[in-house]
């Protein structure tokens, strides 16, 4: 047996209410008039036809749709605005195509690596299909944040919250961006859309990790930032050495033998590497070989 596909959506045509208007006054004069003037059987008559139009009268605002039923039989959706007319025995179920939004709740979740971390989201979304909403689901409206919920606990779950110094090019979740915010999207549109429902947005609106391990975790960050640092000025001192080295040679101002050459370029990276201003001491002697 194939899986259920969904109700089908089907457009319901229904009349111009304002002219059943005139047709449910008219009916209420004549059947006046007839139960003072004439028959009293004919104006109950009229009276009824009267109560029987003005039944199917219904209103419905932009952005709004109406579920259509007879008898528990779905016969369509009817998106016209405006006064309308259907079969009196018809039940309407008016339902907002409206944006609305989602605020989740804060939730503590295991990221890949397994470390707590704190998420919440905001999603917009709206009916797009009014059969499969209502007819599909028992409740689209309670159908939302219990997916919306799965869907985050998803994402956090398959993503570390920042990446580790040999996983640069790692997707994370705080370094994401508009890429994971694609595939949250992409993964709510794929869960509502069973209850025909459309995501018109997503975003992360909290992203922190969990009390109990964020002191922990802020000082690795501290650390990482500090190692990362130091390496760039050692590098960056390395480099320094390099050329003043070269630029003696080549200049012929002085030729230095291994010694001295490793006397000058430990001193020279103890001044350039040091985080406090250096006192060099200078030697005013003459050296003696």
């Amino acid at each position: 047996m194939g899986a259920s596909t969904g109700t089908e959506e089907v457009d319901f045509k229904s009349t111009n209410g304002y002219l059943a208007l005139v047709v449910a006054a008219l009916a209420l004069a004549f059947g006046i008039w007839a139960f003072l003037a004439l028959n009293p059987l004919l104006g109950i008559g009229a009276f009824l036809a009267f109560v029987l139009v003005a039944k199917g009268l219904y209103m419905l605002q932009p952005n709004q749709a109406a579920l259509m039923l007879l008898f528990g039989d779905y016969r369509g959706t009817d998106y016209s605005t405006g006064l309308r007319w259907a079969n009196p025995f018809i039940s309407t179920k008016k339902i907002s195509l409206r944006l609305r939004n989602f605020n989740s709740e804060l939730l503590k979740v295991n990221d890949r690596r397994g470390n707590p971390i704190e998420i919440a989201s905001a999603v917009v979304w709206r009916v797009h299909d009014s059969a499969r909403a209502v007819l599909d689901i028992d409740d689209y409206e309670a159908y939302v944040p219990i997916q919306a919920e799965a869907a985050i606990r998803h994402l956090a779950s398959e993503f570390s919250y920042d990446s580790q110094d040999d996983e640069q090019a790692e997707l994370t979740l705080r370094g994401g961006g508009d890429i994971l915010i694609g595939k949250l999207k992409a993964e709510l549109a794929e869960r509502l859309s069973k209850a025909g429902l459309a995501v018109e947005d997503a975003r992360l609106t909290h992203l922190a990790y969990a009390p109990e391990i964020a002191g922990a975790m802020l000082r690795r960050q501290q650390a990482e930032a500090v190692i990362s640092a130091r390496k760039q000025i050692v590098l960056g001192a390395v480099s320094m050495v390099e050329m003043a080295l070269v630029g003696l040679k080549d200049r012929n101002i002085i030729e230095l033998d291994p010694e001295r050459r490793a006397a000058m370029i430990a001193n020279l990276l103890v001044v350039l590497c040091a985080e406090t201003d250096v006192q060099p001491v200078i030697n005013t002697g003459t050296s003696k070989h």
